[in-house]
């Protein structure tokens, strides 16, 4: 699948194709994930190492944003049973039919490309996606910062009325991830709240 949204062209990549892509993936997921609300303080060895966990999976999707050569969004997406314990297992224990799910990982995109559409194209390319392996349901997870924390930004505002705009809601699931933020001397857990659509 491919679109365009002014100068950028926003293409669905599997396989080989987003095999190819992993290296400069790696920086662009280390960039923005540098900022509130991840602050995430990562290395290029493990982003290329996490990218190729999708590119391993026959049905994974990575969308690219491309202005010219230059990759400045992605957004991945994969079945729900191909994905890491720490995203299967809330669905499990709750009882949902994991091979009926999508898993929808990062959506990342440049600071000077944000506000033109291309999140929801993101969206638009990963349910598309999702539909077409007979998948019923998105769902992703984000991170829960508090309200006060101290590295967030005066002019910051959380991405919830977009994501519901797009009909996805908050779900009664967590799970965890560690990562090390750009304050910490090692690796902490952070609460994860999961969302979801029915793609049906």
């Amino acid at each position: 699948m491919r679109s365009k949204i002014d100068e950028l062209t926003i293409e669905s990549l599997t396989g080989a194709d987003a095999a190819r892509e992993i290296p400069s993936l790696a920086r662009l997921r280390m960039q923005v994930f540098r900022e509130f609300p991840y602050l995430y303080d990562g290395s290029t060895a493990y982003e290329e190492k996490y990218l190729a966990a999708y590119t391993a999976v026959p049905d994974a999707v990575i969308v690219t944003a491309r202005a010219g050569e230059v990759v400045v969004g992605a957004a991945t997406a994969l079945p729900l049973v191909d994905a890491v314990e720490e995203e299967q297992a809330p669905f499990r224990e709750a009882g949902w039919p994991l091979d009926r799910i999508c898993y929808f990982g990062e959506s990342v995109l440049l600071p000077e490309w944000r506000g033109r559409g291309v999140g929801v194209s993101f969206f638009t390319h990963r349910e598309a996606h999702a539909r077409s392996l007979g998948l019923t349901k998105a769902v992703f997870c984000a991170v829960d910062r508090p309200a006060d924390h101290p590295r967030r930004p005066a002019d910051y505002v959380p991405l919830d009325a977009f994501w519901r705009k797009r009909g996805y809601e908050r779900i009664p699931l967590e799970t965890t991830f560690s990562w090390q933020d750009l304050d910490e001397e090692a690796e902490s857990p952070k609460r994860m709240l999961f969302w979801a659509k029915d793609l049906t």
